[in-house]
This record gives structure tokens, sequence and C-alpha cells, in this order.
């Protein structure tokens, strides 16, 4: 197949993307530390409705970023919609830190579990039931909100990613680190795609070395980057930002939707 064919100019992976200028909205300061014991405490957006429409742009200029890219088109197009399933969270997280997207929670007002239980002891009742599991094949429908840690994790990453003042050019590395994950199970041109992300890896460290000289430390910290990536759900991106949109709707049946149109 066309994705296991050789000479692939270097600078085809990522120099013809990502043309749009960021927006000059400042850095947040580092998120404060609160309670370990809160960390399991439900929230939700201030404004979902701001936030959502911010994200779904971001995901549009994602996808679209993910079809410009030369050697993503020449993969076939099963090896296109496994990579996507599996990286489009964290591409979108870097989208919405190159964008600088500001993210405003409130703690949910809806009583945990061990609130209701508290409660119903102190009135002498019943203690209520526990709810019953979602029916087989359903478990991505009616998720609860996500919890502070998972927020704090999505806020500490984006506040990571502005403290590094990253380039456009960084971002474009970083992402195509991310969108080419030889490790995917089920892929079939493991190899190409493996030497697409080595790639990738090797420009984002030339390009910082040409232009970040006297920080020699700047390429670990933009791996570290990417660690942080790896500890955030993608179900709960999709819970906070697309759940109030698509409803029921199957994220997968959506990235499939948006990945076969012209975007």
């Amino acid at each position: 197949c066309r994705c296991c064919a050789e000479g692939r100019r270097h600078s085809s992976i990522l120099y013809s993307i990502l043309r749009s200028e960021e927006r000059a909205v400042p850095p947040a300061g580092p998120a404060p530390r609160g309670c370990p014991c809160g960390s399991r405490r439900r929230v939700a957006l201030r404004s979902p409705q701001v936030a959502c429409k911010a994200a779904s742009a971001v995901l549009v200029k994602t996808l679209r970023f993910v079809q410009n890219v030369p050697c993503f088109q020449e993969l076939p197009l099963e090896e296109q919609l496994l990579l996507v399933r599996s990286c489009w969270a964290p591409l979108l997280l870097l989208g919405l830190a190159q964008e600088r997207v500001h993210l405003e929670t409130v703690e949910s007002a809806e009583p945990s579990m061990l609130q209701r239980i508290l409660t119903a002891r102190r009135q002498g009742e019943q203690p209520p039931p526990r709810p019953p599991p979602p029916p087989p094949g359903r478990q991505h429908l009616g998720q609860p909100l996500p919890s502070a840690g998972h927020i704090q994790a999505i806020k500490g990453f984006l506040a990571k990613c502005w403290s590094l003042d990253i380039s456009t050019k960084e971002y474009a590395y970083l992402k195509g680190t991310v969108l080419f994950n030889p490790d995917l199970p089920g892929l079939q041109c493991t190899q190409y795609i493996e030497g697409l992300q080595r790639e990738a890896q090797q420009a984002l460290n030339e390009h910082v070395r040409l232009i970040h000289r006297g920080d020699e430390a700047r390429f670990a910290k933009l791996n570290v980057v990417l660690s942080l990536l790896r500890s955030i759900n993608a179900n709960v991106v999709a819970e906070l930002f697309f759940r109030p949109i698509i409803g029921t709707v199957n994220m997968d049946d959506m990235l499939l939707e948006m990945l076969c149109a012209k975007l």
C-alpha cells in the first residue's frame, strides 16, 4: 500500500498546517491547590455554552489539521480512523492550549451519594439505593459530571503549556507526535507510522535547538507536556465539552462523520 512507500520528504509532515493565528489572551496563573479530599467533587462548566462552542471550534480546526497532513492522507481509511479515535482528545487539548481557551468551573449542586446517606440517617430514613448500572453497550451515555480532580488535571495541562509559551511550530510538532502513535492495536502500517512519529520528534528537537539555544532543557519540558496528556481521560473530555451538545450520539460516530466531511 501507499503507506509503505519510501522517500517521503522530511518537511512534508507538518510544514503545511496550522495557519490560524493564536488569540492574544493572557495566560492563566498556576491553578490553586485544593484539599486532596475534595478531588472527587463533581464540577461543571460555569458557562457551558461558551466553553462547548469554543471546544467545538477547536475540534473542527483539529480535524482540519489532521486532514491537511499529507502523510496522514496517504494512510488507508481504517488506519486513519484508528489514529483519530485514539488521539482526538489529546489533540483537542493541545488545540485548546494553543487557542488560549480558559476553563471556569463551578461545583455541582447535586449532592454526592455520601451526602444523601448522611442526610437520610439524620432524618431516620433508609439510605437511597445504589443506581443500577447502565445497559450493556450504553456506558458512554449519561456519565456523571467530571470530578474536580479531572478538571484540575486539564487546567494543570493548559497552565503548563501557557507557562512554556509554546510556538505554533512547536504545537504542530507535538500534534504530529501525538497523531502518529504506532502502539495502537490493529494498525497495519506500524513501521511507517513509527517513522512519522520519530520524524516529528526529530523536527521538534531541531527546531528547539535552533530557536532556543540557551534553553537546553526545553525539549524535555515539551515532552513533559506529552506525558501530562496521557493522564487525561478522553471520556472526561467528551463529557465535559461535547455531551451537552451531542447528547446520546456516540463520539466515535461524530468523529467519523467529521473526518469524512470537507471541513
